[in-house]
């Protein structure tokens, strides 16, 4: 339909809007003219999720993105506020540890490699003109290494204020949008006020009786949340920079005295450590409001506390570059102590958000649920694990680039000591970590070969008398075992994430116990063993280097080129479908501007005309559409049909999100809304059944349906019919066949305006 060139927009903006065809356009004044079809009407939010290609940026924001799934992916949890609640505070410290993570390493790259390192060694400065000014050996203003890391501070303080910058402006735009007020479309009359858990299976059930936290007022408005959260980690950012510059002034000062007073070092240290107190309890307190939309104000110290660590930033840089004549730079900066102690925490925060989910899945267990429930702490391991390697990758490779045909690090021809020995060990399990996956990608490989195999009989017998076509068959079958790849992604994540959670605690106890980069520590393990860890320190390294480029030119082009974007397309739309819960960092939210611009458009319409509606949805679209009839009143979800198809809603989201799209809020759907069908095939990748559970079978789920719908040439179709797997359902005859039904099972004529001299839609509509 919005190819169609006989499009209007009915209302809305260039990023997410509703169109009509232009012969529909003002349907409700001449009800007369479609008083026997139903008026089609299309939701548009791809300028929500793509964009322009700048958005292609946010891919460097993963780390974020990943670590704010993990905070939605709990199991369900009846009656437990005080588990879901620690459950969000560990997810929400982890996420505080990642921004503390890439404020660290724009540090060691900018102060320690740049301005501590190279800038105080002759051998590398006089090779990179632009460092003459920041030389030891020019004898400079700027040649005393407190002055060249105040200098260096910019680096990183810019890349927090861009992060706030960014957080700020979309927060503007999405999640300050409020929807309408209950008193215009009656969203939320009938919310029971339950707590963030889904309803139990022993819980009422009946129409309107199940009202999941997807339909609560506040669940699509998170400014306050966001709003904490981003002056929390801006702090955090700040101070991790004003602790890397003070650190080094302070510790000159202890050992060698000068004219800078000790106290003034101490001093700085107790605010920043102070700050970051404030920050983890800021991050701490409670999390959402989802029963009302939280309009109100954060408190002063919430308000100024990015201010305050902006003036102990300010006063470390004073501090550092104050003149300490004889002060002479050496080695590395004390950064490594720093890197392990994170490593370490966030592998204690992942360890304990385990705990707490197998407790929660314990007690209320759910046979779909990925991993047993710790789908979340999996996640949240990768999501460590990817700022490690984005971190650790950068570093290496601008060490390797100041330091020219040398190694950082292996003493062999290098002017530099290079960045920390953690970050060298985390680079060099990166070839391990492809090596070990080596094992689960040939096991799906061989087992999808066997599985299509084993479906060839069954293809051929689906579409008998027709003769067989072997390699028609083969193509059929081989589709319908790799659609079924899909279902084994949470064995491949499992796998991952206990080889990164294992491999990342290997790390640090080698670098802690070695105190030198692999290629070192192996030294005298014999000739085997000692080109295996250089090969892997050096191949980690580039391997890294190659895949951030490689990720960051990938990223963009699935923005321009459409066919590209499909690939990635559905891993981006849940990663942005979820609020931003843990990280304000994290690319926006687009469903809080979706998910109230459906519910609105569909309160406002049915309060108008009193008619009744169908709304339909493919792949994402479907579960938009589900999360817009939750927020409806339950009157008026009564007056809609539900037509999904391809959809992820349980196979992916209710087997990763059980909390929010698990068996009891889809059986709460179906029983509060007027009728629902769901379409799928066999061949999709990612569409499937809803599985709805309950004693008889509701109706909901027709398929699989046939694709191709012709096995060889017909007199129907005397072409070959192309297998659609994930796309074009609208071509399946199924299609139009069950929306007719809905729009049957809807009744006959929708009444019009109770208003006598108004003009209004008579029929249904179907968008």
């Amino acid at each position: 339909m919005l190819g169609d060139p006989r499009t209007v927009r009915v209302t809305g903006d260039a990023t997410a809007a509703l169109y009509r065809r232009t012969e529909d356009a003002h349907a409700e004044e001449h009800p007369g003219r479609h008083r026997d079809e139903p008026i089609a009407e299309a939701y548009c939010w791809s300028g929500l999720t793509s964009g322009n290609g700048s958005r292609a940026l946010w891919l460097l924001l993963l780390p974020f993105m990943v670590v704010n799934l993990a905070h939605w992916m709990r199991p369900t949890a009846a009656g437990r506020t005080r588990a879901v609640r620690l459950y969000g505070v560990l997810v929400r410290l982890v996420a505080l540890s990642l921004t503390v993570l890439l404020t660290a390493a724009a540090c060691e790259v900018a102060l320690d490699l740049v301005a501590w390192q190279c800038a105080g060694t002759p051998a590398c400065s006089e090779r990179r003109s632009w460092l003459g000014f920041l030389s030891s050996e020019q004898g400079g203003w700027w040649s005393q290494p407190g002055r060249r890391l105040a200098l260096a501070a910019s680096v990183p303080a810019a890349l927090v204020t861009l992060l706030w910058y960014l957080s700020n402006r979309t927060w503007s735009a999405y999640e300050s949008q409020r929807p309408l007020d209950d008193t215009d479309v009656g969203i939320g009359e009938d919310d029971p006020g339950a707590d963030h858990s889904a309803p139990g299976p022993n819980a009422p059930r009946g129409p309107g009786a199940v009202r999941p936290a997807l339909g609560r007022p506040g669940f699509w408005y998170g400014r306050r949340l966001v709003a904490r959260l981003r002056a929390a980690h801006t702090a955090a950012g700040f101070l991790t920079v004003a602790a890397c510059v003070n650190a080094a002034a302070a510790r000159h000062d202890r050992t060698a005295g000068g004219p800078v007073p000790e106290v003034l070092g101490a001093a700085i240290t107790a605010g920043i450590v102070l700050g970051a107190l404030v920050a983890v309890r800021v991050v701490c307190r409670r999390g959402r409001s989802e029963r009302i939309r939280d309009t109100r104000l954060d408190g002063a110290l919430i308000t100024y506390l990015p201010g305050s660590a902006v003036v102990l930033l300010a006063l470390a840089v004073v501090h550092a570059a104050w003149s300490r004549p004889g002060w002479e730079s050496s080695g590395s900066l004390p950064g490594d102590t720093a890197f392990r102690l994170l490593a370490l925490g966030q592998a204690v925060l992942v360890v304990a958000l385990a705990s707490v989910a197998a407790g929660l899945y314990r007690r209320n267990p759910e046979p779909r649920t990925t991993l047993y429930g710790l789908g979340g702490p999996a996640v949240a391991t990768l999501a460590c694990g990817l700022g490690g390697v984005m971190s650790g990758g950068v570093a290496q490779r601008v060490a390797d680039w100041l330091d020219g045909p040398g190694t950082p690090g292996m003493g062999r021809g290098a002017v530099i000591e290079g960045p920390p020995v953690l970050l060298s060990w985390q680079a060099s399990v990166i070839p391990v970590l492809l090596l070990l996956l080596i094992v689960p990608v040939l096991h799906l490989v061989v087992r999808t070969a066997r599985t299509a195999r084993r479906l060839g009989p069954a293809v051929e017998a689906e579409y008998a008398p027709e003769p067989p076509d072997p390699a028609r068959t083969r193509r059929i079958a081989r589709t319908r075992a790799t659609a079924e790849l899909t279902d084994s992604a949470p064995g491949i994540v499992a796998v991952v994430s206990a080889a990164t959670l294992l491999l990342g605690a290997a790390a640090v106890v080698g670098a802690w116990a070695c105190g030198e980069v692999p290629g070192l520590a192996a030294d005298g393990a014999g000739p085997l063993v000692e080109s295996a860890a250089e090969a892997a320190q050096s191949t980690g390294s580039w391997l890294i280097g190659f895949g951030f480029i490689l990720f960051v030119a990938g990223g963009r082009r699935a923005y321009r080129d459409p066919s590209a974007r499909r690939t990635i397309g559905i891993l981006w739309d849940v990663g942005t479908f979820w609020p931003r819960a843990a990280h304000p960092f994290a690319p926006p939210c687009y469903a809080e501007r979706a998910v109230p611009d459906l519910a609105s458009r569909m309160s406002a319409w049915t309060a108008t005309t009193r008619g009744r509606l169908v709304i339909s949805g493919h792949s994402q679209g479907s579960v938009l559409a589900a999360s817009a009839v939750w927020q409806l009143p339950a009157a008026t979800r009564r007056q809609v049909a539900l037509l999904t198809y391809g959809s992820p809603i349980e196979r992916l989201y209710g087997r990763w999100f059980p909390a929010y799209f698990g068996p009891v809020p889809l059986l709460g759907l179906h029983r509060s809304v007027h009728c629902w069908r769901n379409l799928w095939r066999a061949t999709d990748p990612i569409g499937g059944p809803v599985r709805i559970a309950t004693d008889q079978d509701p109706g909901v789920d027709r398929g699989p349906l046939k694709d191709p719908l012709a096995y060889g040439r017909t007199t129907r179709l005397p072409l070959p019919e192309p297998i659609l797997g994930h796309s074009d359902y609208q071509a399946d005859p199924a299609f139009a066949e069950e929306r007719a039904g809905l729009l049957a099972e809807l009744g006959p004529l929708v009444p019009r305006q109770a208003e006598p001299d108004a003009q209004t839609r008579s029929g249904r509509s179907s968008g």
